[in-house]
């Protein structure tokens, strides 16, 4: 989580630094958003021409391993919240 806060922090400087300066950013967010997705996906392509011209199989297995921690990255876990005492049971022991 902390590094998306970061992420959200540094555009926001960007951001900030750009309406200081009085320039428009570079692309139109949708634009850009649609760019990065071709970097992450065009990075994928390597990989997955070189384990098919080494003839192994492309499985889902190697679109969990290997391409969506590369494209999602490490995404936040879902926590269990510490257990929570009841107050009659409390007053039943006590």
């Amino acid at each position: 989580m902390k590094i998306y806060l970061i992420s959200l922090a540094a555009g926001l400087l960007v951001g900030i630094i750009y309406s200081l300066l009085n320039v428009r950013s570079p692309a139109p967010p949708m634009v850009a958003l649609v760019g990065l997705l071709g970097i992450l996906i065009g990075e994928q392509l390597i990989p997955f021409a070189k384990t098919i011209i080494k003839g192994d199989s492309v499985t889902t297995s190697w679109l969990h391993h290997q391409v969506k921690p590369h494209v999602f990255g490490d995404l936040p876990k879902a926590t269990t919240p510490p257990a929570r005492q009841d107050a009659t049971s409390e007053k039943a022991t006590g």
